[in-house]
């Protein structure tokens, strides 16, 4: 089963009163249907279209703003847009759970909240870690 197929089992994870602004994801995600239960949620889909994309003759809101994302990444190019939607940020996320998973990639608690301590327990020592490799700068008068 490809990510694209539960992703509306991972929306419904999350309760219908939690407001979603947008949904960043990689182009296994560029299909009608993932788009459609993105913007069931009111959300805006920030999913680059294939690289042999064509524009849909569909006429259904998700479609329309598919082919418009088409439309300007043929004019700008796909890297500023990618500047310009903040697809970066996806990259972030992928690159901090890159980290996390270097820790381990798989919990060794058995039950949730003792796993949810574990997580917790791994993100505090990668913050330790990024504070530690960070420089601290001071004016010098």
């Amino acid at each position: 089963m490809s990510d694209s197929q539960v992703l509306d089992d991972l929306f419904t994870q999350i309760p219908l009163d939690e407001r979603i602004d947008s949904v960043y994801t990689d182009g296994a995600y560029d299909t009608k249907y993932c788009r459609q239960v993105i913007l069931d949620r009111d959300a805006h889909a920030v999913i680059p279209p294939r690289k042999n994309a064509k524009p849909s003759k569909d006429k259904k809101m998700g479609s329309l703003e598919r082919n418009e994302l088409l439309r300007t990444i043929k004019r700008l190019g796909r890297t500023i847009w990618k500047k310009w939607s903040g697809y970066h940020r996806r990259s972030l996320v992928e690159t901090k759970m890159h980290c996390i998973k270097l820790l381990g990639d798989k919990l060794s608690a058995r039950n949730f909240q003792s796993q949810i301590n574990e997580i917790h327990a791994r993100v505090a020592v990668l913050n330790k870690f990024t504070d530690l490799g960070r420089p601290h700068t001071r004016v010098v008068t």
